[in-house]
């Protein structure tokens, strides 16, 4: 039988259950699963982490930066889906390659996300070459989702952007309990393309996080989604 390796969970709501939940399925040992209550000082310490050889965050902004810092310091790779920090993520990714940490940053863990973000990309370059058309980001998440626009619909927005030379809005929409639909929209004056991703189960994102979670074990330096996916 092969061996399950240590996990260190941090976040316990919706996200953080769900890794909890399927975690054994994938391979996985949790050996820590800690909440806000659980790190009251800021961040978890490395006896919290419970000699994990991996931890998965997903917190709220305000926690996250603090969170990976700690993981680096524990020497534990840490792969964080916690979206709505971006202002301190260049200096928290600095800080964890000269700690010798590792982490793994996505807003969103779903492979049909990151192969959709791509065709977004190049639909976007042809129309572009074609003239006329402009594009429009409409991203939809449950009601208790903290941020908007989410971390998903900045990253399309960004390289739509890049390709057609002009900025692309964001619609955001919070309703309900939808995981997450992303659609993108390009319009010309007589004719209309839409391209859309639908997420209908939050386990998707939890099976996308364990599976770079078992990637980056091991692992030191900064990462996101392309580099475990090799498309880079």
């Amino acid at each position: 039988m092969t061996k399950q390796l240590p996990l260190a969970i941090i976040g316990d709501g919706r996200m953080g259950r769900g890794v909890r939940d399927i975690a054994a399925h994938a391979g996985f040992d949790v050996v820590a699963f800690l909440g806000a209550a659980d790190v009251a000082g800021g961040a978890p310490s490395a006896a919290q982490l419970g000699g994990a050889a991996v931890a998965i965050e997903f917190t709220v902004p305000a926690a996250a930066a603090a969170n990976v810092l700690a993981c680096a310091d524990a020497g534990v790779p840490v792969v964080c889906g916690t979206t709505g920090w971006d202002a301190s993520r260049r200096r928290v990714e600095d800080e964890v390659r000269r700690r010798g940490g590792a982490l793994l940053w996505s807003p969103n863990f779903s492979v049909g996300v990151h192969v959709f973000t791509r065709l977004v990309e190049r639909a976007a370059a042809d129309f572009a070459a074609a003239g006329g058309f402009s594009a429009h980001v409409i991203e939809t998440h449950h009601a208790a989702k903290v941020d908007a626009p989410s971390g998903t619909a900045k990253r399309l927005a960004e390289r739509a952007s890049h390709a057609l030379g002009e900025a692309v809005p964001v619609t955001s929409i919070r309703t309900g309990y939808v995981p997450g639909t992303h659609e993108v929209v390009f319009d010309a004056l007589f004719e209309q393309v839409r391209l859309v991703h639908e997420a209908r189960d939050r386990r998707l994102f939890a099976a996308g996080a364990l599976a770079a979670a078992s990637w980056l074990a091991g692992r030191k330096g900064v990462f996101t989604m392309d580099d475990f996916l090799g498309t880079r």
